[in-house]
């Protein structure tokens, strides 16, 4: 039996695709129009973390867990305080919740945040579609149900990559978050008083502050356009730079400042921070055919040989080649690049490129589903980056353990001898499994 049957949906709902394809459902949020580029997210739960992630901005999401909304929304999971995402796609979705935590529906959320979303679709096709044909742009409607109409609409809309979303989600103003109060106290008993850091907030999820400040570092959050200098001032022990929405190409302002602060002070980047950093090292950004987007994408670090399961959600990478030759001493003699970096996967190497910019790079992370690099660790200077998203919002716990690095990168940084400008290596040879024992004991 049709799921929807039973359900009192009187109004229907239009999705259309870029190359054409329509599909019709029935509406479960707001309604109304929404415009955008879709992508699918493998995660089986997590989908008010995902609609309130702020990496979203400018894209419908297709959710490809077939129900959705069965354990309702709660104050506690938000990752922002709103709604950025274009429009949402999902199978069945539940309007009758049963969890202790919940305090209201996800179809009543969606509608108080006005986004536009759209059930009843075969949403195994629509991944299947877009795994085939790439990222398009699209739109739901419940508005305009003539599918030759909304289609032609969608082939006339402008391309994700035609906007700075980033600007469109962060703060316009300062803000500090205190580092945790247990954390900062075993930093005490050890010596090392709480540590400092900025974070470019690019649109930063709230458990990418709360990692921080769990690991004893008070974070100052700051707008994706504040001047490096204005960081330097409040001279930090580190430069954190986020996740966020759409092409890095559009953001010159923080790539400029990542540029600016990278061998100054330690700095560590996820996500759209990665390809900030990655491009101040000189590298080319790809977009990926439909990104990666859940919470259970194979990682393999290099330095450890341990795979990590992790979060994601972008649609654009480094192009680890790019960023200068392989060092062949550093690299067990190899002197080719590949494309597929499972290749060092098994090889077992790590391996380091000379970059005309900032000197050398290690590749640290890959991805063993499609070979892109996902982590990269400068030698010359206090740095290091991943292309994922290790507070696990949501996900699995695997990568938090790149907090600790970071912490570990900061005081060897303060605690170098002085006049010294050389980078500690060390830090990111953490076994994943600690991570998981620390959490589990927290």
């Amino acid at each position: 039996m049709n799921p929807l049957v039973e359900k009192d949906m009187p109004c229907q709902a239009l999705l259309a695709l870029e190359d054409g394809t329509c599909l019709r459902g029935y509406a479960c949020g707001a309604q109304g129009e929404a415009f955008g580029e879709i992508v699918f997210n493998t995660s089986m739960v997590g989908y008010q973390e995902i609609v309130t992630d702020p990496s979203y901005a400018g894209q419908i999401v297709t959710l490809t867990y077939p129900q959705v909304g069965n354990y309702g929304v709660s104050e506690a999971t938000r990752q922002s305080g709103g709604t950025a995402l274009q429009g949402l796609v999902v199978r069945d979705m539940c309007r009758t919740p049963s969890n202790w935590q919940s305090t209201g529906s996800f179809p009543d959320f969606l509608r108080d945040h006005g986004v536009v979303a759209i059930e009843g679709v075969d949403t195994r096709a629509l991944t299947l579609r877009i795994r085939s044909a790439g990222a398009m742009r699209a739109a739901i409607s419940t508005v305009d149900l003539d599918s030759q109409s909304l289609a032609a609409r969608v082939a006339a809309s402008p391309a994700i990559s035609a906007h700075n979303f980033v600007a469109d989600v962060s703060p316009r103003r300062e803000r500090t978050i205190p580092a945790d109060a247990s954390a900062v106290s075993a930093r005490r008993v050890s010596g090392r008083p709480k540590l400092r850091v900025v974070a470019y907030d690019c649109g930063e999820k709230r458990g990418i502050e709360e990692s921080l400040a769990a690991v004893g570092c008070e974070v100052t959050a700051v707008p994706f356009d504040t001047p490096a200098a204005r960081v330097l001032a409040l001279e930090p022990d580190g430069v954190f730079f986020s996740n966020g929405p759409g092409d890095p190409e559009q953001v010159s302002q923080t790539a400029r400042a990542a540029a600016d602060v990278l061998g100054r002070l330690p700095v560590f980047g996820i996500c759209l921070g990665n390809q900030l950093i990655s491009m101040a090292a000189g590298s080319d950004i790809e977009k990926l055919p439909f990104g990666h987007h859940g919470g259970n994408e194979p990682v393999m670090n290099l330095l450890t040989r341990k795979v990590e399961i992790t979060a994601q959600n972008h649609n654009y990478g480094l192009v680890f080649e790019s960023m200068g030759p392989l060092v062949p001493e550093l690299s067990e003699g190899e002197t080719a690049h590949v494309r597929d970096l499972r290749h060092w996967v098994r090889m077992g190497i790590a391996p380091v490129v000379a970059t005309s910019r900032l000197g050398r790079v290690r590749l640290t992370h890959v991805n063993l589903n499609d070979g892109t690099p996902e982590g990269i660790q400068f030698l010359d200077v206090p740095a290091f980056s991943v292309q994922y998203h290790p507070e696990s919002r949501p996900g699995p716990h695997d990568s938090r353990y790149l907090f600790e690095a970071f912490v570990r990168l900061m005081d060897a940084w303060r605690g170098r001898p002085e006049g010294s400008a050389s980078a500690p290596c060390d830090y990111l040879a953490i076994d994943v499994r600690e991570g998981r024992s620390a959490h589990a004991q927290a």
